[in-house]
């Protein structure tokens, strides 16, 4: 009997995971329906999602997401943007608020395995740091001992910070806000020593201090931060559009495509070009797309390397350094299955 109720235990659940899985099937039918793509993004960052002093949505994460309505809707402009904050963030993908996260989320185990949420890709391999006052005469993190630090909460941010000062047998005292615009606040009008966040956010943050000049980053990095897009579990067809969106801009960018000579690339004799803008190959078939899904993508957004610049990039007040963003073939880690 107790062998019985395990089995019919067993069976109830799968039943229910299975439901869960197929009641967000047919996003694709759905933001078609509507017209329209549900974004999520932050509250506020600049060179990932930002709004402008026009109330327009500016930011590399904002872009992964013109570059998704591009593909399904044939209209990068096609997108209905919800700001939410860390706490909030995958309630809103999980529940159907939204379509596609695109908020500066870091791959993590937990994350990828018990929130029923699949990751897309990496649009930008990043790294915990800490920015300073320079007149706390700072050079290093190991010389934080004893410092209190703005962190954000409901963040891997946290985790981190915890692991770093516990290995590095120092002592902190968090002072945790809810958003980032808090915490940055909250550093810059004193109420702590110190900034922690990803490395990238730390250059956008400092943008935004009454003096920029009075803070510095440190060198350290403290962890691996693969920021990337997020759907929910449930929709394979979803899914794949997602991941494939991302891996189209970077082959793109790796074969010389970009949003000024899409058109006459067109001609080329290049296999893997003539793959990439739909005119061989694949095409749209196995996505549920229209063929040309890739070429609309980088005529309307541009390729990753397009993106990266004009976002975070040396053509953006960031000025991040492409780093370790570099294609594959240039000494970087982005690296993107073939189209064909």
């Amino acid at each position: 009997m107790a062998n019985k109720i395990k089995l019919l235990t067993s069976a109830i659940a799968v039943s229910a995971a299975m439901m869960a899985s197929s009641s967000f099937a047919g996003t694709l039918q759905d933001v078609q329906k509507a017209d329209e793509l549900k974004c999520g993004v932050s509250t506020g960052l600049a060179g990932f999602s930002n709004p402008d002093e026009k109330g327009q949505w500016k930011g590399i994460d904002v872009e992964y997401c013109q570059a998704m309505a591009a593909a399904v809707l044939g209209d990068k402009t096609k997108i209905k943007y919800v700001p939410l904050n860390a706490k909030e963030r995958f309630t809103a993908i999980q529940s159907g608020e939204v379509d596609v996260l695109s908020r500066n989320t870091t791959w993590t185990l937990q994350r990828d395995a018990s929130l029923g949420l699949n990751f897309a890709g990496v649009t930008y391999y990043d790294g915990q740091g800490f920015m300073v006052k320079k007149g706390l005469g700072v050079k290093s993190a190991k010389e934080l001992d004893g410092a209190s630090v703005c962190v954000q909460a409901g963040t891997t941010t946290e985790l981190n910070l915890a692991d770093y000062f516990r290995v590095q047998g120092m002592s902190f005292k968090p002072v945790v806000f809810d958003n980032m615009d808090q915490t940055s606040k909250g550093f810059d009008s004193g109420r702590c020593d110190v900034l922690t966040s990803d490395q990238s956010q730390l250059y956008g943050l400092r943008l935004n201090l009454k003096d920029p000049s009075s803070a510095i980053v440190l060198p350290e990095i403290i962890s691996k931060e693969p920021l990337g897009p997020v759907v929910r579990q449930g929709d394979d067809q979803w899914f794949n559009i997602a991941k494939w969106t991302l891996f189209a801009m970077l082959n793109a960018e790796e074969y010389g495509i970009t949003q000024k000579n899409v058109d006459e690339m067109k001609k080329s004799d290049n296999p893997n070009v003539r793959r990439i803008l739909g005119l061989d190959g694949p095409k749209g078939e196995g996505l549920g797309l229209k063929d040309d899904w890739a070429y609309q993508i980088v005529k309307q957004v541009g390729n990753y390397g397009e993106m990266f610049e004009r976002t975070v990039g040396q053509g953006s007040p960031l000025k991040v350094d492409r780093g370790v963003n570099k294609l594959w073939n240039e000494g970087g880690f982005q690296y993107a299955p073939p189209i064909r």
